[in-house]
């Protein structure tokens, strides 16, 4: 009778620490802070076999606020926006070099960034994978 009670009570444990973590699990998929930092970004995720990756570096985000570099040091993100209506974290930047402006976005799922690069002057799309350094 003990050790039946003893698992009943364990049991009941074990499903509250999993509803809690699974609740914080989503509370920081909406935590804009989570993107602070440093990502690596596999610019073709569907090569498995390349190593054509970027950076992005977020020094500071919030409503309508991103800062920091994309693509390599010294590319300073412009009109950096974020979105939450949804239930996800989205992004949007303007980042650009010599050749001209880049329109990228992306949104945060499982602790990874799923993004595109839209490049005007030189014709492309980009479609990438970031996950946090």
């Amino acid at each position: 009778m003990k050790k039946n009670n003893l698992l009943k009570k364990a049991f009941i444990l074990a499903s509250l620490l999993i509803i809690m973590q699974s609740v914080h699990a989503q509370d920081s998929e909406l935590d804009l802070q989570y993107l602070v930092g440093l990502w690596k970004l596999d610019m073709t995720p569907e090569n498995e076999n390349d190593s054509n990756f970027a950076q992005m570096n977020i020094d500071k985000i919030g409503t309508n606020l991103v800062e920091g570099t994309f693509y390599r040091e010294g590319v300073l993100i412009q009109e950096g926006r974020t979105n939450t209506q949804s239930g996800k974290i989205y992004v949007a930047l303007v980042s650009g070099d010599n050749s001209g402006d880049y329109n990228s976005s992306f949104y945060l799922e499982n602790g990874k960034i799923y993004g595109t690069t839209h490049s005007l002057s030189k014709d492309f799309l980009a479609v990438w994978v970031g996950e946090k350094m």
